[in-house]
């Protein structure tokens, strides 16, 4: 009988995994010990670990974010817990200055091995400083690595991935997909003893003929839902490409897909200006123009910060109908 688990529990079970298996591996932030963390993806690890391993900060992300990237620097494999993905913006010198510059300022005599990760994005009605989405702004930066899972399975796979890596990892994880549950193997029913998912690699989540619905994070989930309703209501065989890592970028998955389909939509929740659908849309009409039957097209957040209000903020974020309405124009 496969089992189940949320989509915290599977980052929890990763994090549990890479400290038994590497004593470098800490995980800091703030209340992520005896608080078992303000999402409670930490939940039970300082009971098992203790305070080594697991290390409550003062409220300061320019300071504990520092402090990770100096521990990294000595060899340890820091895992810092950002309470929103929000605060990055207040340890910006320690992130971009520091952990994605050192390889190149060293002469590649220096790594950083830090993940830092937390809840991004919106959905949960905590309003304009708590609802960033900054993947696109991290993935922007030369040196630094960024990955945003879209269900458990790929969390916990590309959590050990990250942990094991050898530059910044920019890990960003859905509010809104914390409880929700997939089927994860245990460890003894896979053939290597772990689940483990190399950064770089997309996945099609559903296969089709018709447009490629290419996306990261919850959007993810939205454009499967688009592509069942393009099926029922409409006859339309939509393919879903789960882009997983932005940097490094699976381009060969993405171009295969479009090639086959030659139709292409970019789904996120991030804002249209400068967006990861930007550099995806240009690597495509680069690349292989010719395949092309109709523009590609992009949907994004409305370009305005977070709104608080529930009903409001729903109809900010990128919806299955929105997506279905857009596939219909070119299709």
């Amino acid at each position: 009988m496969p089992r189940k688990i949320t989509y915290r529990d599977a980052i929890r079970e990763a994090l549990d995994e890479e400290i038994a298996r590497d004593p470098m591996v800490v995980v800091m932030g703030e209340e992520v010990a005896q608080y078992n963390g303000a999402y409670k993806v930490t939940q039970g690890l300082w009971d098992k670990w203790g305070d080594k391993r697991l290390v409550d900060t003062p409220i300061s992300e320019a300071g504990f974010i520092g402090m990770g990237v100096g521990a990294s620097m000595l060899g340890v494999r820091p895992v810092m817990e950002l309470m929103f993905w929000s605060f990055y913006t207040v340890a910006w010198d320690q992130i971009v200055n520091n952990a994605a510059m050192v390889r190149y300022m060293s002469g590649g005599k220096i790594n950083c091995p830090i993940v830092i990760r937390g809840p991004a994005n919106g959905g949960t009605s905590v309003g304009a400083t708590h609802s960033h989405t900054p993947e696109n702004i991290m993935a922007s930066v030369p040196g630094m690595k960024c990955v945003v899972p879209s269900n458990a399975y790929d969390a916990k796979g590309l959590m050990k991935a990250a942990i094991r890596d050898n530059d910044p990892v920019m890990f960003m994880e859905s509010t809104v997909l914390y409880g929700e549950s997939w089927e994860v193997p245990s460890n003894d029913e896979l053939p290597n003893g772990e689940l483990f998912i190399p950064l770089g690699l997309a996945d099609i989540k559903r296969e089709g003929t018709d447009i490629s619905l290419i996306a990261h994070g919850r959007a993810v989930i939205t454009c499967l839902e688009a592509a069942r309703i393009l099926e029922e209501e409409h006859g339309i065989s939509a393919e879903v490409v789960d882009v997983r890592s932005i940097r490094p970028l699976d381009e060969e998955t993405i171009l295969n897909s479009v090639a086959k389909t030659h139709r292409a939509i970019y789904v996120e929740e991030g804002k249209p200006f400068c967006g990861v659908g930007a550099q995806i849309a240009y690597s495509i009409q680069a690349q292989i123009f010719d395949e092309l039957d109709a523009p590609v097209l992009r949907v994004n957040s409305l370009d305005a910060p977070a709104i608080y209000s529930p009903p409001l903020e729903a109809i900010q974020l990128p919806t299955a109908d929105v997506v279905v309405a857009k596939a219909l124009s070119i299709c």
